[in-house]
């Protein structure tokens, strides 16, 4: 099977604003993707072009396969922020206009998840919880049959509870039905439990993507004796540098094991890991840095 979303050079511009700038990717098949960054940061932009609600201003976006239109908007369960549902209409309702709505409907799967939920189907969704507007809302996704779900900070306002209820719900479903997952959050901890391949995405701009194994096995903290990035060993790119008087520690990206006796050599938590390029791109964007980049 081809990427799941594959972008060349996508950029999105409004006036003279930038909010995507030179986007490229290849999500593999099979995974569960974590998009990461803080907010503004051009999340919501890249997920609304992947699903078609915004078209580029330059540079190409497939998901799937093919570029997004009608008949791969069929193949994709989409929750957009704030999982949004029509709050005069009843659970039963938003089942109903799945239903006439998506060709690959199935009934039984949306009955079986409000059922579990303990959702009254004859609840208005207006007065449901917010955890429970978004299982409401992950439930029509789901139950289209989807080939992939994208889902964009789908938990950012629900309480710690709701939110490992919502995850859980996810990836009870995405092992049994194994169903690709594209999920946006600024929460590092969220993605942490559930994610498999990550995507870290500051000012409009990708700082690292791929799959959380490989990224985990390639990055480092070094601590020593302060010295100067470029008296580290070969091939060791530095993602983040902090010093004091006497000591100097980097995180680093390599891809050959750091064997340097006058350096501990610690991993990162992913955590550690997304910090350290928001950290780098948030340098970079200040102009008394720019130099030390």
């Amino acid at each position: 099977m081809s990427a799941v979303l594959e972008a060349k050079g996508l950029t999105k511009r409004y006036g003279r604003r930038t909010a995507l700038a030179d986007c490229t990717l290849d999500v593999p098949p099979g995974r569960v993707v974590g998009l990461v960054g803080p907010n503004g940061a051009g999340k919501t932009t890249l997920l609304q072009l992947a699903v078609g609600m915004l078209t580029p201003t330059r540079g190409t976006i497939t998901i799937l396969g093919d570029r997004p239109g009608p008949a791969q908007l069929a193949k994709v369960g989409f929750v957009a922020q704030d999982a949004p549902t029509y709050a005069n209409l009843t659970v039963d309702d938003h089942l109903r206009f799945g239903r006439h709505t998506n060709p690959g409907w199935d009934q039984a799967l949306a009955d079986e998840r409000i059922a579990e939920l303990g959702l009254d189907p004859r609840q208005k969704a207006g007065r449901l919880s917010g955890g429970q507007r978004a299982q409401l809302a992950l439930t029509l996704a789901i139950a289209k049959r989807p080939e992939l779900l994208i889902l964009d900070e789908p938990v950012a306002s629900l309480d710690p509870i709701a939110r490992r209820e919502f995850l859980r719900g996810l990836m009870a479903h995405t092992a049994e039905h194994r169903t690709g997952v594209i999920l946006s959050s600024h929460l590092v901890s969220d993605l942490e439990r559930v994610c498999d391949h990550l995507i870290v995405l500051t000012a409009s701009r990708v700082r690292v993507a791929g799959d959380v194994d490989e990224l985990m096995g390639t990055h480092y903290r070094l601590t020593g004796a302060r010295r100067d990035a470029a008296d580290l060993p070969a091939g060791a790119e530095v993602i983040e540098h902090s010093a004091t008087g006497r000591q100097s520690t980097f995180v680093v990206r390599s891809l050959v094991p750091i064997d340097d006796p006058s350096l501990t050599v610690e991993q990162l938590t992913l955590e550690d890991l997304v910090l350290a390029y928001l950290s780098r791109s948030s340098a970079a964007h200040r102009p008394e840095l720019e130099t030390a980049r």
